[in-house]
């Protein structure tokens, strides 16, 4: 069932999911899905880093993607960015206290792989 181009009156009844529940999902989802964001979140969970530092701990990203999921997860406010008046300039980024509430959904995905992973085509 494709929900997107549906006006909730056209939704089924009750037992399925609500348009509110929908839409918080699509939300939250757009603020944390791409290929490195999570992994960034994590890292950042346990303290703040540089941009090198980010690049150099996620093996295969890009300098391109970093900077753009950076920017993506900045701009949503889940992290911060401080940038130091240095030569050569220092940035760093660092989790919000909000962010830090992701710390038991996270843990509960690497849970998930650890019962589940070995299953699927994304083994490591």
């Amino acid at each position: 069932m494709t929900i997107d181009n549906q006006s909730p009156e056209t939704w089924p009844e009750s037992g399925d999911v609500s348009p509110h529940e929908y839409e918080s999902l699509r939300r939250a989802l757009t603020m944390i899905s791409g290929k490195w964001k999570l992994e960034i979140l994590w890292l950042l969970y346990h303290r703040t880093h540089r941009f090198g530092e980010l690049q150099k701990t996620i093996a295969g990203v890009s300098q391109h993607v970093l900077t753009k999921q950076l920017r993506e997860l900045e701009a949503d406010g889940l992290i911060t960015r401080k940038v130091f008046a240095e030569v050569p300039p220092r940035v760093e980024y660092t989790m919000t206290d909000a962010t830090r509430e992701l710390e038991p959904t996270i843990k509960s995905l690497m849970a998930w792989w650890e019962n589940h992973g070995s299953n699927t085509r994304g083994k490591a």
